[in-house]
């Protein structure tokens, strides 16, 4: 067994990204603070072929060096808008058609074994601030609210984490059907 060479995965070039169609969600990054997440947020994007990302409230946007380290140049493949009201945003994509979740622990919320993506509807995924997580009024708006579960003695997981184990289960969901 060997590695595989660069050239030996066949990866899309960013033009040939930006002209392949996309998976049916995207995602909100809202309030976060660290431009490590956001990076990672767009690697992540990339890797999975979100339709885009939005980045609202504080979140820091591209081009940005802190970005730009752990994004690998993802910023330039992935469609990202800055949106400063999440509220707004969160009503505009559900009158588009989106179904909006927010990723938080919540009383009722939905556990992620049990979220049962339907491949045609559109889905968009909601993450907070890694301190405060969500904010409530996101949650209000959002259509539902998915936890994934956890074993552990910590009562969360990073923010990076969680954009990846979201995006893996979507797709890996919605390719199974």
């Amino acid at each position: 067994m060997r590695k595989l060479q660069m050239e030996e995965l066949n990866r899309l070039s960013v033009e040939e990204f930006q002209e392949v169609e996309k998976k049916n969600f995207c995602l909100i990054l809202d309030d976060v603070r660290s431009m490590n997440n956001v990076g990672s947020a767009f690697r992540t994007g990339d890797a999975f072929l979100v339709e885009k990302i939005y980045l609202c409230g504080i979140t820091g946007t591209p081009p940005h060096r802190e970005i730009e380290k752990t994004a690998l140049g993802s910023t330039d493949s992935v469609a990202w808008e800055h949106r400063t009201n999440i509220v707004e945003l969160i009503t505009e994509l559900k009158q588009n058609g989106y179904t909006v979740l927010a990723i938080e622990q919540v009383e009722n919320s939905l556990s992620l074994t049990d979220f049962k993506p339907e491949p045609s509807r559109k889905y968009a995924f909601v993450f907070g601030n890694e301190v405060f997580g969500v904010n409530d009024a996101a949650i209000v708006a959002a259509d539902h609210c998915l936890e994934i579960p956890q074993f552990g003695t910590k009562h969360s997981l990073n923010i990076a984490v969680t954009i990846g184990i979201i995006c893996w289960d979507y797709v890996s969901k919605v390719m199974a059907r």
